[in-house]
């Protein structure tokens, strides 16, 4: 597992209130290898309880030490529910489940640092902008940075990639609730 990304690589991303400034990347991902695994699907599923056609994360790719940093993927495939309509003719990635991918990953870090599996659900979603259209065939890849950490909640900046594109950033907030 490559090292977290350095302050000044974080810092690079300059910011606004609510995340990365626009055009800049949340964290330096040049020296991670976006063509591994660190979790696949089904270490994913240990800790996050989406199934079916909502379980999302494809894999994550790299994590940091702290488990307060990642990077998943999601590849987007034509035979996905939301592909005829979403719409006909010009399927595009919904940005509400670009948000939920990202959602899954943050709940993923966030769990992952406790003791044995629990339900974490997200609260709000916060200053999310929607910059370049996703499309079947995309591997869509989405980084994350905790902001904030409680012992039951948890603050967090997404963006979601594809290539050097930024498809979109946002603010989530999530927290643990019993099953």
């Amino acid at each position: 597992m490559q090292a977290p990304p350095t302050d000044a690589a974080s810092s690079q991303a300059g910011g606004d209130a609510g995340g990365a400034a626009a055009g800049k990347l949340l964290f330096d991902i040049s020296a991670i290898d976006r063509t591994k695994l660190v979790a696949d699907r089904a270490m994913i599923e240990k800790w996050n309880p989406h199934r079916h056609e909502m379980a999302l994360l494809d894999g994550v790719v790299w994590h940091s030490e702290d488990l307060s940093h990642g990077v998943g993927v999601k590849h987007i495939r034509s035979d996905e529910f939301w592909v005829r309509g979403h719409f006909p003719g010009k399927p595009m990635f919904p940005g509400v489940l670009m948000i939920e991918t990202a959602a899954q990953l943050a709940c993923y870090l966030f769990i992952r640092r406790k003791t044995e599996p629990t339900l974490a659900v997200f609260l709000r979603i916060e200053q999310a902008a929607f910059r370049s259209a996703v499309v079947p065939g995309d591997d869509f890849f989405i980084l994350c940075r905790e902001v904030k950490r409680q012992k039951r909640r948890f603050i967090s900046e997404v963006q979601g990639i594809v290539g050097d594109r930024i498809a979109f950033d946002a603010q989530i907030s999530g927290m643990s609730v019993d099953p």
